[in-house]
């Protein structure tokens, strides 16, 4: 085990100065994580403690993508700076996935829908409401997240979502919610909360034009299969 900061080490072996020389592209996870964590903890390099880190999601960034700070806190040598790198990081790469309004396309299918949203919603531990908003050409004004749950349920404000597209003067919506357990099946409830939103809408002409289970990689659209 190294002893000391990554400035003790001999420099060809110093994730930074590699990361300039080479390209981050030639460092591991562990090197990339070390750098952000900018130095360890006694006894422990910034190198050792990335890789317990990693160990503890067993080696998988999509697995450390999902810990929350109270988990990054029971890692011995972690604290709220070193904490705030990672989440931070973990949101500027979930913002990045899904991009800015003023970047998009037009939303012309289901696919497309989903893979806006995904990245927001599928490595959450629980369930999320989001809402689409989108223009007359189908074009997203802006996307929203209007509820966030335990592992099972999620809550549909049915009238704070057709106010603010009343607000956003959206045209249509497309509704998306995730599934923890990892079935994008729909349930009763799931069904349910979909009918109520279109009616709601439909009083207001805007058009409920789909609604997204996110569960991973996956994802259902109730437009696609027909009940919507």
């Amino acid at each position: 085990m190294k002893r000391g900061g990554i400035k003790g080490w001999n420099k060809d072996e110093r994730p930074r100065e590699r990361l300039l020389e080479k390209g981050a592209a030639s460092l591991s996870d562990a090197e990339l994580i070390a750098i952000l964590l900018s130095n360890g903890s006694r006894g422990m390099s910034a190198l050792d403690l990335s890789r317990e880190i990693l160990k503890s999601c067993d080696n998988s960034l999509r697995e450390l993508a999902k810990v929350n700070y109270h988990k990054l806190l029971a890692i011995k040598g972690m604290g709220p700076a070193k904490i705030s790198a990672l989440l931070a990081l973990f949101e500027l790469s979930r913002r990045y996935m899904t991009r800015e309004a003023k970047e998009m396309e037009r939303v012309s299918s289901s696919s497309y829908a989903a893979q806006i949203i995904k990245p927001l919603l599928r490595d959450l531990p629980h369930e999320e409401c989001w809402v689409m908003y989108l223009n007359r050409a189908n074009k997203l004004i802006s996307k929203e997240r209007m509820s966030s749950g335990g592992i099972s349920a999620t809550v549909v404000d049915v009238k704070i979502i057709v106010r603010n597209a009343l607000e956003k003067y959206a045209s249509s919506i497309i509704l998306v919610h995730n599934h923890p357990s990892g079935s994008v099946q729909p349930g009763d409830n799931d069904k349910r909360q979909t009918y109520l939103l279109k009616e709601a809408s439909a009083v207001f002409g805007i058009t409920l034009l789909d609604h997204l289970i996110i569960a991973g990689d996956s994802y259902f659209s109730f437009s696609d299969e027909g009940i919507i």
